[in-house]
Formats: C-alpha cells, sequence, structure tokens
C-alpha cells in the first residue's frame, strides 16, 4: 500500500522540478562567483551590441545633418561624449545585472536546499519501509 505523505511529497518535488527545478538546478551548478560573472558579462556584451545599434539608428536617421557638420565638429569631445553615455550605460545594466544574479542565486540555493532535505526526507521514508 503506498504512503499517502510519501505521494504528497513525491508530487510536490515533481512538479517543482518541471517548473522552476530545471533552472535552479542550472544555477545551482555554478560557484556564485562563476554564476554572476556569466550574467555580468552576457549583459555587457548584450550593452555593447544595443548601444551600437541604437547608434547606427541615429546615425542613419541624421545622416544628412552629420554630413554637413562633420568638419565642424570637435570630434574628439563627441568621441568621449559618446563614450561617457556607452560607459554609462554599460556600468548602469552591470550593476543591476549584478544585483539581479545575486538575487536569483540565492533564490536557487535556497530552493534547491529544500528540495534536497525533500530527497533526503523521501529517501528516509523508502528506507523505514523497505
Amino acid at each position: 500500500m503506498l504512503d499517502e505523505e510519501r505521494v504528497i511529497l513525491m508530487t510536490r518535488m515533481a512538479a517543482y522540478e518541471r517548473k522552476e527545478g530545471r533552472q535552479n538546478i542550472k544555477i545551482g551548478n555554478y560557484f556564485r562567483s562563476d554564476y554572476i560573472a556569466v550574467q555580468v558579462l552576457k549583459s555587457l556584451f548584450s550593452v555593447t551590441v544595443a548601444f551600437a545599434l541604437v547608434a547606427a539608428l541615429y546615425v542613419f536617421y541624421h545622416f544628412d545633418t552629420l554630413l554637413q557638420e562633420i568638419y565642424q565638429m570637435d570630434l574628439p569631445a563627441f568621441a568621449r561624449k559618446v563614450l561617457t553615455y556607452y560607459v554609462a550605460s554599460a556600468v548602469s545594466y552591470g550593476l543591476l545585472t549584478y544585483v539581479v544574479s545575486t538575487y536569483r542565486y540565492a533564490k536557487a540555493k535556497k530552493s534547491l536546499k529544500q528540495y534536497y532535505h525533500n530527497l533526503k526526507k523521501l529517501n528516509a521514508m523508502y528506507e523505514q519501509q523497505g
């Protein structure tokens, strides 16, 4: 005869594995610093691509104005201004990614700790029965 408590525990664990458990297990396979570093690097790459796309769209939209004023512009000052915008956006997204990744890692570890506790409890139930 099946133990009702064991079936409930197994059902709860299976639902966890199907939903958030899969992602949490992937996160749990990393060391904290490695997970956060990978996420921040992905974010910095994405920011770089997005900044380049936005800059290209700006240049294409204002192409005629830029061509007319290119010889009158202070190009080093313009380059510093663009670089400042890029660094500001990269730092802000990097910090935001760091905070979010730290939170996600802590949440995943806490959830996995409960999952492993339930696994031990289930194993004890099996050993007690047999």
